[in-house]
């Protein structure tokens, strides 16, 4: 399949994929917030776009059907 990694080379890699997550955890922590905002308004009009709303309903309505069984189990 593929060659396998020294134990440094499996270090360096691990690194790296650190510095990377850093970096993008300090680049979401400056996003000033109606960017944020902005994103996932976008997010949200892509469901429609992908005709994504029915599934997301279904699963709405499977979750709040289970809900309802718990609370009648409750009593």
């Amino acid at each position: 399949m593929g060659t396998s990694l020294t134990k440094e080379q499996a270090i360096s890699f691990k690194r790296r994929w650190e510095l990377v997550r850093a970096r993008e955890i300090s680049e979401l922590r400056a996003t000033p917030i109606e960017l944020k905002l902005r994103q996932l308004a976008s997010l949200m009009a892509s469901v429609r776009e992908l005709g994504w709303d029915e599934r997301l309903a279904e699963d709405e309505r499977a979750v709040w059907s289970r809900w309802k069984r718990l609370r009648e189990a409750r009593g």
